[in-house]
């Protein structure tokens, strides 16, 4: 009965630490309680070696000795625990060491045997006789064990509102309760004499284990959906142990234990003993080979799971650092270069999108202009006629000022109202082979008759190779003029001196020019409204809002494309055009 109760916690204890560690394989608390569960099967092992298997006639020193060193990292091992446990912080190594070091250091008195004076079966009764030393091993011990109870009550005050709080309680309760159990099987009892219960003590800690890993699991260890979740998350990694458990236990049955039942010729104890040793012998290797297959499968396929969810949560252009020489190193490699892809893809259909936006508001604007100019033109031309007439009538200077000013605004909103009807109704596009060059240098020409333009410093570096481009001349030289302008009126805002450098360049199978100037720069939160109609930062009376509105038509007219950045903060904006070099041979829209 003894037997199949600790064959029953191995496997147990087993399942445990496998279910908790494949959960997070990555998190540092999940992996000091598989190295607590490493520690627990070990001493269960030896528990059913020398309890189910031992007599009188054996030597009980090696099960002392190997008790007293798994006692020891198991200590250490706890101390690691409430170092991570639950925030799955760094250890304080330090810390650690220095409070095993005289563990450690008491290790030489274990293999010399000066902890016991007597360990084994006298008169067929198991007895202990231990030295002071080994009280003053156990008194470390416990002690070690009360610093790392004591860790624990200092994090459940500070997270004692908190989930963490409740976890810290959990892992309080099962340090209390296995401590009890075990100080009680282990200490009180044999120094009564009484050793009856230091067989099933490892049961004891089994269960302080479920209680550990029902904190760790965030207190749903018992959940039907955490199960399931693993399944659905973490599929391969079961699949693997369940193939080796299956394969293992199938070889076994099926091979082993008929050619030992034969050999063994029905012997109870030698069969006994041969379905313990077979079963750790079998279950050890094929769990260690589990792990290292998780480690080498499971892991990266998790790294590629997370950031194909992270993709598919919307972060395009997330990439795994995943690198390795096998199929996983090129799957990774190949995930990477469709995240890029999409992300690409994304922002495309992005700026199209805008495009659209943008379209519609210019079929609007340009319908709501042409209504504008022709409800307001007609009667425009009339007031026009008569304040001439009244004009050519009126002798006193005072009142010829007036209506001269009157026709001055008159002829201010007809250049408004011009404006809108270009924008509404642009003229047929005539596009022949140009130099852009000449079209930018035409333009610089023009603006020089602005006596603030006059002021301004103009840099050129135009590229002598761009091939020519079919244009409309007129139309391009009235979206560069519109830019300079608006370089001008950009940098008058500062106060600096002006400085306007032009740039033209073939690049990808494209030609560029570039119109950049040192004024304040656009900002941020309007850069993509400077394209829209009736757009405008200038001041009221100071603008129509339509000049980059018909610059984009223009150039977007013409195949190209019209962006604008800006260089640095307060360190002025770039308005770059790029038009493909088909543009040579493709007639203009019109």
């Amino acid at each position: 009965m003894l037997i199949l109760v600790l064959i029953a916690s191995l496997f147990f204890t087993l399942a445990l630490g496998f279910f908790v560690l494949v959960s997070a394989p990555h998190r540092s608390v999940n992996r000091m309680f598989a190295a607590f569960i490493g520690m627990m099967i070990l001493w269960i092992a030896k528990d059913l070696l020398f309890w189910g298997f031992h007599g009188p006639e054996h030597d009980a020193t090696w099960w002392a000795t190997v008790s007293f060193l798994i006692g020891i990292v198991l200590q250490i091992v706890f101390l690691l625990f409430t170092e991570v446990f639950p925030e799955n912080s760094r250890p304080r190594w330090p810390r650690i060491v220095l409070l095993t070091l005289p563990l450690v250091m008491l290790i030489p008195w274990l293999f010399s045997g000066k902890l016991w004076v007597s360990i084994g079966y006298h008169n067929d009764q198991f007895s202990i006789k231990l030295t002071r030393y080994a009280y003053v091993f156990g008194f470390y011990n416990y002690l070690v064990l009360g610093l790392g109870v004591w860790t624990l009550v200092n994090k459940y005050r500070r997270y004692r509102d908190h989930l963490w709080g409740k976890q810290i309680a959990s892992v309080a309760t099962a340090v209390m309760v296995t401590g009890s159990l075990l100080i009680m099987s282990n200490n009180i009892l044999p120094a009564l004499g009484n050793y009856s219960l230091m067989p099933i003590s490892s049961v004891f800690i089994v269960i302080g284990a479920l209680i550990y890993a029902y904190a760790i699991t965030n207190l749903q260890l018992f959940s039907l959906q955490t199960a399931l979740d693993q399944l659905r998350l973490f599929p391969i990694a079961y699949k693997v142990a369940i193939a080796v458990s299956v394969t293992g236990l199938a070889g076994f049955f099926l091979i082993q234990v008929p050619v030992a039942f034969w050999a063994l010729d029905g012997d109870s104890l030698n069969w006994k003993k041969f379905l313990v040793f077979s079963t750790l012998a079998g279950t050890i290797p094929s769990m260690i080979l589990v792990l290292v297959i998780i480690r080498i499968l499971s892991r990266p396929l998790r790294e590629l799971t997370e950031v194909a969810l992270d993709v598919a949560r919307g972060n395009y252009g997330a990439e795994t650092d995943l690198k390795s020489n096998d199929e996983l190193g090129v799957l990774a490699s190949s995930f990477n270069v469709m995240s890029r892809k999409m992300a690409e893809d994304i922002a495309r259909l992005k700026e199209i999108n805008q495009v659209m936006i943008r379209t519609e508001k210019l079929a609007t604007a340009g319908s709501l202009a042409t209504s504008v100019a022709h409800e307001v033109n007609n009667p425009l031309a009339s007031i026009s006629s008569l304040v001439q007439r009244l004009l050519s009538t009126e002798t006193e200077e005072s009142g010829r000022q007036t209506l001269r000013l009157i026709l001055s605004q008159i002829t201010r909103i007809s250049g408004v109202l011009r404006d809108l009807m270009d924008f509404a109704r642009p003229k047929a596009y005539e596009p022949r082979p140009s130099d852009m060059n000449q079209v930018i240098m035409k333009s610089i020409e023009l603006a020089r008759y602005d006596k603030r333009f006059k002021q301004m410093e103009v840099k050129t570096e135009l590229s002598p190779t761009l091939p020519l481009l079919a244009l409309d001349t007129d139309k391009m030289q009235q979206v560069f003029f519109n830019l300079l302008l608006n370089a001008r009126d950009a940098i008058a805002e500062t106060g600096r001196t002006g400085e306007i450098s032009i740039h033209t360049e073939r690049r990808d199978g494209s030609v560029i020019a570039e119109v950049t100037d040192n004024g304040p720069g656009i900002p941020t939160g309007i850069l993509n409204a400077i394209f829209d109609p009736f757009f405008t930062t200038k001041t009221k009376g100071n603008g129509t809002g339509l000049g980059l509105a018909v610059c984009q038509s223009i150039v977007t007219a013409h195949g190209g494309r019209i962006t604008a950045e800006n260089r640095s903060e307060g360190a002025g904006s770039t308005f770059r055009i790029t038009f493909p070099i088909s543009r040579t041979t493709v007639d203009v829209k019109t």
